[in-house]
């Protein structure tokens, strides 16, 4: 292509980009803000800033499906959203179940607003959202969700708002049945937005104990009450109450879920499980998304001030976890579980702009669209992954950020949350 005026130019990278098909050896030209021109060979002009990529991966702006990001309203649960975000090499975070109907406004003025990284929300279906990362169950009764409030939020913040965040987990169905989960479906229906579902033990049991309830029924349960477009979370969970039921296998209801329209999100995080990762993915449960699930909890960024320094539980609370993670090393897991990359890129740029109703300006290279660009390290060699299990597997390639654009601003993947390579 003949030189232009372009404000920078990424050249020589492999640029993958799902949505227009290009998969080569290309250069990126950025102008404006936005993306320009996607071409074997550009001409730079004299101002443009060449930056030479060669070697790496060059792709849509990824975007984080499960992040944890309104910091200080939820106590140590939330992260700073730059540090998950552009300083992470991702551009686009969505933000699970932090903000309610009543500290939206909150998260819109001192987190969407002001962050680097595009924000948006998925809106937990409770009143309280998602404080301290649900140490404390009883704020999660029947009693705690408003369906109108909930509604009226979301429909009068849909820029910000793309779904709705619930829980469908054995500690809440011993308290109270499955009557928040038919709340929460309830307030998606009304504000025709997708429901998020937490699947995986969250909370312990009451003194009472389970009450009936059974962990290995919840989701033949909840599964009528979604509708195509929804999410399962946590696929993967080593928790009790997830995709493989007591005997070890994926329940017989998730294919057919997903033949229906249902989708599924990893939600890494600490409920990660490699063993129960490799039970599921042979039998169908590929992920339409790939959500990292970082928080307070599983990272070592220090608790805020004031905040308790133990629950407890801490000891055995399932967000806790010891091993590191971000969102390229999740989609490094997906590969050394013998997905291909091809497959993995699409679960961080082309399905997360579907599930957000915003594949129109975010989730490709597309001349026009916004200059959200992801560049990554693609490390070869054997390198050392770890699950909260403490189950252990060697991967062969190794993804990890190098910088992002965010509207053509450049952001270097400095974040102290993420990884260092392992060696094996």
């Amino acid at each position: 292509m003949d030189a232009g005026r372009y404000d920078m130019l990424l050249r020589g990278g492999r640029v993958i980009c799902p949505v227009s098909g290009i998969d080569g050896i290309k250069d990126v030209a950025i102008r404006d803000g936005r993306i320009a021109a996607v071409e074997d060979h550009i001409v730079p002009s004299s101002s443009t800033e060449v930056v030479n990529v060669q070697g790496k991966l060059v792709l849509p702006g990824m975007i984080d499906t499960h992040g944890h990001v309104y910091q200080y309203v939820t106590g140590r649960f939330g992260l700073p959203p730059d540090m998950v975000g552009v300083r992470s090499g991702v551009t686009t975070v969505i933000d699970q179940g932090g903000a309610s109907c009543m500290t939206l406004p909150g998260f819109r003025h001192f987190v969407s607003e002001k962050a680097e990284t595009r924000i948006y929300a998925f809106l937990s279906a409770y009143l309280v959202g998602g404080l301290e990362g649900h140490f404390y169950p009883n704020l999660y009764s029947p009693d705690g969700v408003d369906i109108d409030a909930t509604v009226k939020s979301a429909v009068e913040n849909r820029d910000l708002v793309r779904g709705i965040k619930g829980h469908a987990e054995i500690g809440g169905f011993a308290r109270w049945g499955i009557k928040v989960m038919e709340m929460a479906a309830e307030i998606s229906r009304r504000a025709d937005l997708p429901l998020y579902v937490h699947f995986g033990q969250l909370w312990g049991l009451p003194e009472s104990g389970a009450n009936g309830e059974d962990a290995n029924t919840i989701m033949e349960r909840v599964i009528p009450l979604l509708r195509p477009g929804d999410f399962l979370a946590h696929p993967f969970t080593r928790h009790p109450g997830g995709f493989i039921n007591e005997e070890g296998v994926v329940h017989p209801i998730i294919r057919a879920a997903m033949d229906a329209g249902l989708r599924v999100d990893v939600g890494h995080g600490s409920h990660f499980s490699y063993r129960v990762a490799r039970a599921s993915l042979p039998a169908g449960v590929v992920p339409y998304t790939l959500g990292a699930d970082m928080h307070g909890y599983n990272t070592e960024v220090p608790r805020p001030a004031g905040t308790p320094e133990e629950h407890h539980d801490d000891e055995n609370h399932p967000f806790l976890g010891q091993a590191r993670f971000s969102l390229t090393q999740a989609m490094s897991s997906m590969m050394a579980l013998g997905l291909s990359l091809e497959e993995v890129v699409p679960m961080v740029t082309k399905h997360p702009a579907e599930m957000l109703g915003l594949s129109d300006r975010i989730g490709a290279l597309t001349p026009g669209f916004a200059a959200d660009v992801s560049v990554l390290h693609d490390h070869r060699g054997r390198f050392l992954l770890r699950d909260n299990e403490d189950t252990q597997v060697i991967a062969q390639r190794l993804l990890q950020p190098a910088f992002c654009l965010r509207a053509g601003r450049r952001f270097d993947a400095d974040s102290p949350i993420l990884p260092s390579a392992i060696a094996a």
